[in-house]
């Protein structure tokens, strides 16, 4: 069986596409398909480079749930905390509450039918089983394809070893992949006896055949065979019968590893200080130098590329590639073996620290879409980056500014959950350096109001606004004061949130401060006015804030603007205003999965559309409301001021429906997902694809690096 495709795009799901042929397991296919049919939880196991994940993937591609195969990679994971957080990524599932994310699976799979294909949870074994030993106990339509290399022990667990490709199928992929790297390449009489000889030596390990088929290139078949050969007597002392399995592939792998340059074999061992998908610019900075000169790296990538050490993949945020978990694994061995790897997880940390650092300062420009984009593609090495400052020693100061840098990544972006866990454990460590630990403590404290966890929020506002005039830094003053004015904000206390919000804007203009987050306290303000009756003054606010996010290509804190412009148009009568802006303000918001903006602004789109004469398509926007709500925190703040246009459209379209109808519309709405939800809201016949953030037009594209940042062993890095 071969075929270049495994996902249905048309179905719900994130399973990966195939980029090359899928080359035999008809049998096994066949069985898994059985074996999936049997048990809830099966767990493919086998040698790495075996091909369970190729083989789980097509599998899931099968067997077509009702709601989907959605595909967890944990290979990148090192904390075992963060797999919750895995899943709840893997599944696009939003929720910016504090509470548990196991609540938050358990109540997202009720009562769903879905496969989920858990891949590479090895190193996390006893954190997974815990996991998804719980989601099955409660969610009854939850099936479970796990992929290790060793089995989960859950109770009704179905192991499925995988073998090795018997010598046919071997061959045929050898066949295949050598005919990719050499054009005309085929199995005849002059090389099939080679082949079949260097697939049996390889023990029909996918992973193994696939690195000999690389090296075609420049080696013939007969060539190769007798590397490998001298390869096999070096390590075995010529007793192939004795050879295990995982040894034939570390075998494979180091014989690949040979047949390197010394370039080349550092680069590989340097690469592998990355987790999942990086990019040629990281590359450049952090495996150069000591042996490898920066013009170099392009083309001994290349090399490392052509011969299956890498693999290359499109993401939102362009090219990037890609090491399997096992030769990454093999060139750690040799990392440590230097003595290097200390020094490469720090470059690899500067790197990402300089990244973050870019992206803050660049999400106040016309690049937000793309700064959103390149964080969630760069968000596993962002982990690391963080998992080593906040372990280290002398490198705490670090993590705390990194966790404080991704505030717009957490807040704008919809991971307000993830952001909180290290920020906590960034507050929770002492470090030498002040102004790193209130940054920590100011994002923290947003984090959680957002959360409407308000007693948190207090106490970490609280400490940063006191340790601030301690040690006299007017920027984190002003941010405390700014969020303890949206706290009031949220809290109905609109005097004093006025005081705040004005106080800690004046605080912004002495210190030149200028970003999304001086424009949010304005748009703050302005709802605060609004609510105490100054709609002019809050519309003439919002209206700067326009003219600054034209000026400026800002798109996140507009949506908040022309959320607050509408809510002005709407209470002076204006409804057709009112809809257009919230229908921008809505498409914003959506695109940077920002699930507060989103749902006010369906909210709020509600009442419009009972004040234009419907009803029941008002009552029915209001039940996928308060679907969305749970996974924001409390319903509009449970602030009376939030809660006025809601009770105002819910009294309209009772009075217009009857309760028995309106009840029946809230139902219907509260079935929409996310996406249909929204769909539904802008009038629209289908679900708006994610990932598109509009921006203004005619802008040309960023071509700056990120700024490296200095350390604690080359310097100062301030926040």
């Amino acid at each position: 069986m071969r075929a270049s495709e495994c996902s249905d795009r048309s179905a719900p799901g994130n399973l990966p596409l195939e980029l090359n042929a899928f080359v035999g397991r008809t049998a096994e296919l066949a069985q898994l398909a059985e074996a999936l049919g049997q048990a809830r939880l099966v767990t493919v196991t086998g040698v790495g480079g075996v091909g369970k994940s190729r083989l789980a993937a097509r599998a899931a591609a099968h067997t077509r749930p009702r709601d989907g195969s959605w595909r967890v990679e944990l290979a990148s994971v090192r904390d075992p905390n963060l797999v919750a957080y895995a899943l709840v990524e893997a599944l696009a599932l939003t929720d910016q509450t504090s509470r548990p994310l196991r609540a938050l699976l358990l109540d997202h799979l009720a009562e769903r039918q879905l496969l989920l294909v858990v891949d590479g949870f090895e190193h996390l074994v006893d954190a997974c089983a815990a996991l998804l030993g719980e989601l099955l106990r409660h969610a009854p339509g939850l099936r479970v394809l796990a992929v290790g290399r060793r089995p989960l022990e859950v109770e009704g667990e179905l192991r499925f070893p995988l073998a090795p490709l018997p010598e046919r199928e071997a061959t045929e992929l050898f066949t295949d992949r050598a005919a990719a790297r050499v054009p005309g390449f085929a199995l005849d009489d002059g090389n099939r006896a080679d082949v079949l000889e260097l697939c049996r030596r390889l023990d029909g390990i996918p992973l193994a055949v696939e690195l000999a088929a690389g090296r075609l290139s420049t080696l013939s078949p007969g060539q190769l065979l007798s590397r490998l050969d001298d390869r096999f007597r070096l390590l075995t002392g010529g007793g192939r019968d004795a050879l295990p399995r995982h040894q034939t592939l570390r075998t494979a792998i180091g014989w690949s590893h040979e047949l390197c340059t010394p370039e080349e074999r550092l680069l590989w061992s340097r690469l592998s200080v990355f987790a999942g998908p990086f990019d040629l610019e990281a590359v450049e900075y952090v495996c150069s130098g000591a042996g490898l000169h920066a013009d170099n790296v392009l083309d001994v990538l290349g090399e490392l590329l052509a011969q299956s050490v890498l693999g290359r993949e499109e993401t939102a945020a362009g090219l990037r590639y890609r090491m399997l978990d096992t030769v990454r694994a093999y060139g750690a061995d040799w990392l440590v073996a230097a003595g290097d790897a200390s020094r490469l997880r720090r470059r690899h940390r500067d790197w990402y620290m300089g990244l973050a650092t870019w992206c803050e300062l660049d999400w106040f420009s016309p690049r937000q879409g793309e700064v959103a984009a390149r964080v969630e593609t760069e968000l596993p090495n962002l982990r690391c980056a963080l998992e080593y400052s906040l372990t280290e020693p002398g490198e705490t100061h670090l993590g705390q500014y990194l966790a404080g840098s991704l505030w717009f990544y957490w807040v704008g972006c919809g991971r307000l959950a993830e952001g909180r866990h290290w920020l906590e454990r960034g507050v929770e460590l002492d470090s030498d350096r002040d102004q790193s630990r209130l940054k920590a403590l100011w994002v923290l404290g947003y984090v959680a109001i957002l959360q409407g966890d308000m007693v948190p929020a207090l106490t970490a506002l609280q400490e940063c606004r006191e340790e601030a005039e301690r040690t006299d830094n007017p920027t984190a003053i002003a941010y405390a004061e700014h969020r303890t004015g949206c706290l009031a904000l949220v809290g109905d206390d609109m005097a004093r949130a006025e005081t705040l919000l004005r106080s800690a804007l004046d605080r912004y203009h002495a210190i030149g401060e200028l970003n999304s987050n001086v424009l949010m306290a304005q748009v703050e303000l302005a709802m605060a006015l609004a609510f105490r009756g100054d709609l002019p003054g809050a519309v003439r606010l919002c209206e700067d804030v326009r003219r600054v996010c034209e000026d400026h290509g800002e798109r996140w804190a507009l949506a908040y603007a022309l959320y607050v412009l509408a809510y002005g148009a709407q209470t002076a009568g204006d409804p057709g205003r009112a809809r257009e802006l919230l229908e921008q303000s809505l498409d914003i918001g959506h695109a940077f999965h920002d699930l507060l903006g989103t749902v006010l602004a369906i909210e709020l789109l509600a009442l419009v559309t009972e004040a234009e004469g419907d009803p029941a398509e008002a009552a029915l926007l209001q039940g996928a409301a308060a679907r969305l709500w749970p996974s924001v925190g409390l319903p509009l703040f449970g602030s009376a001021y939030y809660n006025v246009p809601h009770e105002r459209c819910e009294a309209g379209a009772r009075r217009r429906l009857g309760d028995e109808r309106y009840e029946e519309c809230v139902r219907a709405g509260s079935r929409l997902g996310r996406e249909a939800a929204v769909a539904r809201a802008l009038r629209r016949p289908g679900p708006r694809p994610l990932g598109v953030v509009p921006s203004p037009r005619g802008l040309p594209p960023d071509t700056r690096k990120p700024a490296v940042s200095p350390t604690s062993k080359g310097g100062e890095t301030t926040g």
